[in-house]
Parts: structure tokens; C-alpha cells; sequence
């Protein structure tokens, strides 16, 4: 019998090593599917109970494998779908291929039922590579390029494929005019260095400062070796941006642990306060955390050149692979004698955590939420991956969480869209069955997303040889976040009707899909609750009832800040007593002894 196009892009992605594509069916993409029975489902092909969950798990897979997401859905509304969590990896600079049915070709133009034009629209999300195959000899060099591009520029990509093509008979293109061949897959790894003199130049500036910090960001990940290095021979602190979160543990003495609005006080104490300042694999784009522009000569490490030295006027711009560059720099650093800069650093990150801890165990009504996560830091093990979802559960994630041990993490990091927390811990099972996962998520982000995906856990489940995937909902009613900005941003009471949402009970709904439930309404639980859960023998929904009025503050507050706090709750916020005795214990404990 003769391959049909469908059994050709199947066998290619075998070829590529893909073991799972994260989709919902659909009749665009029949062929495909089809494709997926006869080829016994290898690679196995994953149902997500939406099509944007299936690209966020997707993203979340490549996040946390280091290997090309694949995600596929139908025509018209299924690629629609997608578009949400592909925005979440070009944000955040993922690779993931997209492969998309399409109306018939016969039927195209003709306003035909689903018919999308797919090219405006994945036009600015996949623009780093996005074709229609219209002939089968336009395979597999199309696939091919699709996760090449991927995997050399970090991005996502999509192939669009009309429905009546996935059948018919695949024709391998020809050595002839106009036709385009493939070469086999196989890996790309880039060991790109700067020029030698360009390193002279950047270990000129290091050598010359006298109060060193470093910011990493996801892009020194595989350096995290050569990071811990230069931060010895210069006492440099280290800052982790928000995605570069578990580039280092933060147990190491000299990390400061995250910076900017849901950063560390240290982390900002050390910006304000240095002379020189070395950027590592991060694009962090808010320069108002950084120095006072001309108190540091910068220096700045990434991959990309076209992201390079655009966040602080960098003197020194290498653009190469973080790990090969530092390699080259490191034996050109001197070994600065006097400490006292790394003292007064390491000094401010003991006393930092010791104010979250006393911050964390502060009495709220009925749970404080940090004290969630700092319950969890005392506990989790060192192999975890942990997803956060965004809103005030960034905050507690970003703060509270001490990474340490090979802890691996993620986030929604540039688009901070809501509802991939608990899409990106599928993801992280997929790629390490073999490792706990915990999604930490608002109430809020669990109603629009994770509920649905509570059954997709229970369906894969069985193929994860650790069977722990826990889902902690910090339950409290309130669309959180955005109420703490309609209040520091705007001077606004919180509004109610847009801010409050339905109760139920999580724990309930995840005993209804198989999964083990634990409800916790006393902070003293926590710790037992956090241990059954970890001890488990199937995924676990931990549902916290949470404080909502526990304010996520910067340490850095701002005078404006804190005056528009005040106008909310002269205007009528509901329970402004509260709110206000909840922030003045929390902002207090900055100043505890």
C-alpha cells in the first residue's frame, strides 16, 4: 500500500525523535490522525481537552526537555485556538512546531465552512518559518526546516497542511528544477564564541569594578557551571530573572534570588548600589531594576545578537553561546582580594530570607499564601519541576520558592498570559516522568484553565513512572492580582463584580476525576498536607484556602505606589481594615531585627 502524505509527516517526526503531540482532533486534520492509528500511535499523540492547552503543553514540554514541542489541530477555529500558547513560546523564545490541517484545496476561496486564511494568521507568531504545503514533494524539506528553524532560533514555527493532501500519495521531491530535497534530522548545537578581543575588552570592565553584580536570565542555563565561577573570582552577587529562576539553587550564598516587581530586596539593593554589571542570557525588560544608567560599565553574554544591549546601555555587547563565552573569559578575570562587597551582599540575602520566613508565617484569614510555598520549600525535592501560573501566584512562586538541588521551573515569563501552570506540569511529565511536578495556581487560573486538564492528568497518568504531578490552588475568591493593581496602579476600590469568583471546592472536582484531593483551611495543616501530597501514589489537588488581602509588595514600593494603596481604600475598598492591618504586618517584617 502505498504512503499516503499523513504516514510521511508521522514517520518524519518519529525521525526527529518526537515520542508526543500534544492535539485535539478535528476533521482538518482526519488524515493525520488516521495517520497516527496506523502507525500504532508513535509518536503517541496526546488529547488536551482544548487546542490552546495542547500548544501550552506543548511549550511547557519544551521548556523542560530541552527538545523541539509539537502541537497539532484542525482548520479554521482549532488553529485559532493555538494561538494563545504559541504566543507563549515566541514570548518566551521556545521551540514548538505547529502543524495545522487546512480546508480542502478545491474548496479554498470559496468561503467554505472553517475556512481561515492560516497565513495572516500565524503570520506574526510563526514568522520565523510558516508554509502551506500545497504538493507532497514539498516534504519533508518543509517539516525539516520547520524544526530546524525551531531549534536554531528558539521560536515556534507552523506547517500548514489542507486536509484532501494529508491523503494522497506522498511523492519524495526529485533531483530536478524546482524541486527542494531534505537532509537527514539530526541535532544543532551551537558553540558560537565572540571574537578574542571583544572577550579582552569585556574582562577589561569586570576587572576594573570593585562591586560586581550579575543578572542571569533562561540563556545561562547550561551555564550555570561557569556563572558560579566568575561570581567566586569577582564576589559578585547573582540576580536570577524571572525565566533564569532555576539557573542557580538558592541555597549558594551570593544569590539574591529574583529581580524587579516581584523581586528580591537584596536583588535591588544590589543594582542600586554596584559599579559594574554582567548580563548572562537575559532579555529582563525592566531597566528601571537595573543601575542608574552610567553608574555601571556593562557587559552583556547572549546567543542572539538582534536582543542584545537593549536593555542597559551595555559597553561590552558578546554575542555567542553563554557557556563557550564565559569558558573564554573566565581564565582573564583577576581574583578581586577584598570581599567586602560580596560580605555586604551575602549579609543582605541571610537577613532577605529570614524576612520571608517571618513574613510567610504571619497569621491571615484563613491561610497566608506564602506561607503555602514557604511550606513547600521546607519539603519538595531537589528534582522537582515546578510550574507557577501568572498573577499573585508569580509573586509566591517568584519570592517564596528556595530552588534548590536540580529543581527545574517555568513560567509564562513575557506574555504572562493566564492558564499554562497546570498545561506546562503535563508538559514537564511528558518530558521527565520520572520527576515529581507541582503547578501552583490561582483559583482564578484554575476556573478558566486547569479544571478541564484535571482530567487529562487522570488520563496519562498511568504512563508517568512517577506518579506525582500536584496541583496546588491557592483558593481565595478573588482575581487577585489585578485587584492588587486596580489598587497600587490606579487608586481604584476593588470592583467586585469583575473581581470575584465562584466558589467550589477543588478538592471535590478532582475526587470526581480519580485524582487524590486534600483541603486545607488551618495554616498548621500545610506541612502535612504538602507531605501527603508528596508522598502519594497518584496526581494530587492540594486546594488552599487563602488570605486574598496578604498584598504582594515590592520591596521597593514606591511612594506613588503606596499612595494610590491608600486612595483604594479611602474610596471603600471591601474589608479596607483588613487589608490595611495585612499590609502593615507584612511591609513590617522588612525591618524586623
Amino acid at each position: 500500500m502505498a504512503m499516503q502524505v499523513a504516514d510521511h509527516v508521522v514517520q518524519r517526526l518519529r525521525e526527529w525523535g518526537v515520542e508526543q503531540v500534544f492535539g485535539y482532533p478535528g476533521d482538518g486534520i482526519n488524515g493525520l490522525v488516521a495517520a497516527f492509528g496506523r502507525a500504532d500511535n508513535q509518536p503517541r499523540f496526546v488529547q488536551a481537552r482544548h487546542e490552546e492547552m495542547a500548544a501550552f503543553e506543548a511549550t511547557g514540554y519544551a521548556k523542560f526537555s530541552g527538545k523541539v514541542g509539537v502541537c497539532t489541530a484542525t482548520s479554521g477555529p482549532g488553529a485559532i485556538h493555538l494561538l494563545n500558547g504559541l504566543y507563549d513560546a515566541k514570548l518566551d523564545h521556545v521551540p514548538v512546531v505547529a502543524i495545522v490541517g487546512q480546508t480542502a484545496r478545491s474548496a479554498m476561496g470559496g468561503s467554505y465552512q472553517q475556512e481561515v486564511d492560516l497565513q495572516s494568521l500565524f503570520k506574526d507568531v510563526a514568522s520565523d518559518y510558516l508554509v502551506e504545503v500545497n504538493v507532497s514533494s514539498q516534504l519533508p524539506n518543509a517539516l525539516d526546516r520547520a524544526f530546524r528553524t525551531a531549534m536554531t532560533r528558539h521560536s515556534p514555527t507552523a506547517l500548514i497542511i489542507p486536509s484532501d493532501l494529508q491523503e494522497e500519495e506522498y511523492q519524495p521531491p526529485q533531483h530536478e528544477f524546482k524541486q527542494v530535497p531534505s537532509s537527514p534530522p539530526g541535532a544543532l548545537a551551537s558553540t558560537t564564541v565572540p571574537p578574542q578581543s571583544e572577550i579582552q575588552r569585556a574582562a577589561e570592565v569586570i576587572n576594573a569594578g570593585s562591586k560586581v553584580a550579575i543578572l542571569v536570565g533562561q540563556g545561562a542555563r547550561e551555564a550555570a557551571e561557569q556563572v558560579v565561577q566568575v561570581a567566586e573570582l569577582t564576589g559578585a552577587g547573582v540576580a536570577k530573572a524571572l525565566l533564569g529562576k532555576d539557573v542557580l539553587p538558592d541555597d549558594l550564598p551570593f544569590v539574591t534570588g529574583p529581580i524587579g516587581l516581584l523581586g528580591s530586596r537584596p536583588s535591588y539593593e544590589m543594582m542600586r548600589d554596584c559599579d559594574t554589571l554582567l548580563i548572562v542570557g537575559s532579555n529582563f525588560p525592566y531597566a528601571q531594576f537595573l543601575p542608574e544608567f552610567g553608574q555601571a560599565r556593562a557587559v552583556q553574554i547572549d546567543l542572539d545578537g538582534t536582543m542584545i544591549g537593549m536593555r542597559y546601555p551595555t559597553e561590552v555587547n558578546l554575542v555567542g553561546n553563554s557557556k563557550a563565552t564565559l569558558e573564554q573569559l573566565i581564565p582573564l578575570l583577576q581574583r578581586k582580594d577584598d570581599r567586602s562587597w560580596r560580605q555586604q551582599v551575602e549579609t543582605n540575602i541571610e537577613h532577605w530570607w529570614q524576612t520571608i520566613e517571618h513574613q510567610s508565617m504571619l497569621e491571615a484569614k484563613p491561610v497566608n499564601p506564602m506561607r503555602v510555598v514557604w511550606e513547600l520549600s521546607q519539603q519538595i525535592p531537589e528534582n522537582t519541576i515546578v510550574t507557577a501560573d501568572s498573577g499573585s501566584a508569580a509573586n509566591w512562586y517568584a519570592r517564596c520558592l528556595r530552588f534548590r538541588g536540580q529543581m527545574r521551573g517555568s513560567l509564562s515569563g513575557t506574555l504572562a498570559t493566564m492558564g499554562p501552570g497546570v498545561p506546562y506540569a503535563i508538559g514537564a511529565k511528558f518530558a521527565r516522568p520520572d520527576r515529581p511536578a507541582i503547578a501552583l495556581v490561582g483559583d482564578g487560573a484554575m476556573q478558566m484553565n486547569g479544571l478541564a486538564e484535571l482530567m487529562t492528568i487522570a488520563r496519562y497518568r498511568h504512563l508517568w513512572s512517577d506518579p506525582r504531578l500536584i496541583v496546588c490552588v491557592l483558593h481565595n475568591n478573588d482575581l487577585n492580582q489585578v485587584t492588587w493593581e486596580l489598587r497600587a496602579m490606579g487608586g481604584a476600590p476593588k470592583f467586585e463584580e469583575s473581581q470575584t469568583l465562584p466558589d467550589v471546592s477543588y478538592a471535590d472536582l478532582a475526587r470526581c476525576f480519580g485524582l487524590n484531593a486534600v483541603s486545607v483551611e488551618d495554616p498548621n495543616e500545610l506541612a502535612d498536607a504538602w507531605r501527603l501530597a508528596l508522598s502519594a501514589d497518584r496526581p494530587t489537588v492540594l486546594d488552599v484556602r487563602t488570605d486574598p488581602e496578604v498584598p504582594p509588595i515590592p520591596p521597593h514600593a514606591t511612594y506613588e505606589q503606596i499612595k494610590e494603596m491608600g486612595k483604594a481604600i479611602l474610596h471603600g475598598d471591601p474589608d479596607a481594615w483588613h487589608l490595611m492591618l495585612q499590609g502593615a504586618k507584612t511591609k513590617a517584617q522588612e525591618f524586623r531585627p
